[in-house]
């Protein structure tokens, strides 16, 4: 059984899709596969249209049972998506899981004993890890054989990749088992040209240590998990499906002795060269800002980038006046409920645009940091392009946006 973190403790660099899709790619190969959602905000269930409330166990209970002298098994909380893929779905107890289990000896290999008990049943299990380097990321990367950290081809995804790396260091001297780490070029818009330097430049520098495969900034693939499908399923002819039958084909194709073999023979030396061509590639992209690759104008350009990737579905804020958008292209109504409307969601609707599904409204607002959440034909949830959140009273998520 191979065992697969997707790690990255920034932000919106897709690790989620990428859990999802990769997922699927794999079971759609015939590989039996398993993703466990280590996110407290449970992200994946929402990608896979599993629905919250019907969720009564998930893998914090398996995680925690043990330690409570009632032994879970995995198989009672799993929900079958597809055939030969199954979701270990997430709830917001996990974010207790670090507190809960503190003084608990061997609380790093939790997850470790979960899966040693499935390890006849899959050929693959992915990992969909938190934002955040903690007590979950760290039982993920106990049990892991590969890491992939997904990297989001923007100027600020540098200083965040070299970030990652050096605090997977720190981590890798507590672990002693062999894994492979691998890097991602993930999100990549081809129409921008920062994108397109800062890719030749991963690739330059990482040589060996990145997937060949790049994922496209794709708008199927978002459409696909607003609608809680894997992209295989929304369009199988879609450029993101046929990225990450790519991956997939990339990933099984080095499951090798030979490969095994000539892989760096630990997790320490590997990150070690891993965030040294980290540094290099920031320092080369920094330097070409002086040249000819990136003027005055490109180099606002780039600090722009990660804002930029929103601007077709999200929130953008214009001067006084904040406009979202968004993309259900089967519902009936959206609304919007905020601390700006004293989340009243009947006298906010978005205007349909067009007959693509696109929806949009434009709300003016003073400074401050709000929240507020979608109405999709009556069921509230949080936006699927904003990834910035905090859990509300409910034990769900509200979406966060800051008006300058």
């Amino acid at each position: 059984m191979r065992t697969i973190a997707i790690v990255n403790q920034k932000g919106g660099c897709g690790k989620t899709t990428v859990s999802i899709n990769l997922g699927s790619a794999l079971a759609g190969r015939e590989y039996r596969t398993l993703l466990v959602d280590m996110d407290p905000q449970s992200h994946c269930a929402v990608g896979l249209a599993v629905p919250e409330e019907q969720i009564e166990q998930s893998i914090y209970d398996v995680l925690i049972s043990n330690s409570r002298g009632e032994p879970l098994r995995l198989s009672e909380v799993l929900w079958q998506i597809s055939d030969g893929f199954e979701l270990a779905p997430a709830s917001i107890d996990l974010a207790a899981f670090e507190q809960q289990m503190s003084g608990i000896a061997e609380r790093e290999n939790c997850l470790r004993s979960v899966l040693e008990q499935v390890r006849q049943d899959y050929d693959y299990v992915i990992v969909d890890c938190p934002p955040s380097i903690g007590l979950l990321t760290f039982n993920a990367i106990r049990v892991a054989t590969d890491i992939i950290v997904p990297v989001e081809m923007g100027y600020f995804s540098l200083h965040g990749l070299s970030k990652q790396l050096d605090t997977l260091s720190v981590l890798s001297k507590q672990c002693s088992q062999e894994i492979d780490v691998m890097v991602l070029a993930s999100m990549y818009d081809i129409r921008t040209k920062m994108g397109r330097e800062i890719l030749g430049e991963l690739r330059k520098h990482f040589s060996g240590k990145m997937f060949k495969t790049v994922v496209n900034f794709n708008t199927k693939l978002k459409e696909a998990a607003s609608l809680g499908q894997p992209v295989s399923e929304y369009d199988s002819a879609s450029k993101g499906h046929k990225d990450f039958q790519s991956l997939a084909e990339e990933l099984v194709g080095a499951d090798t002795q030979m490969h095994r073999a000539e892989a760096v023979g630990t997790l320490g030396a590997k990150l070690k060269a891993i965030s040294a061509s980290a540094e290099e590639l920031l320092s080369s992209v920094e330097q070409s800002g002086a040249s000819e690759a990136v003027e005055t104008s490109e180099i606002a350009e780039a600090k722009d980038l990660d804002a930029k990737l929103a601007e077709l579905y999200g929130v953008r804020q214009a001067e006084d006046a904040v406009m979202f958008t968004t993309l259900y292209p089967r519902a009936g109504t959206v609304q919007i409920a905020g601390d700006f409307n004293n989340w009243q969601p009947e006298n906010t609707p978005l205007q349909k645009v067009g007959e693509n599904g696109v929806w949009q409204i434009k709300l003016p607002m003073n400074k401050g940091k709000y929240r507020y959440r979608l109405v999709v034909d009556g069921q509230w949830q949080q936006d699927p392009y904003n990834e910035f959140t905090e859990l509300n009273p409910y034990g769900e998520c509200n979406s966060v946006l800051e008006v300058h």
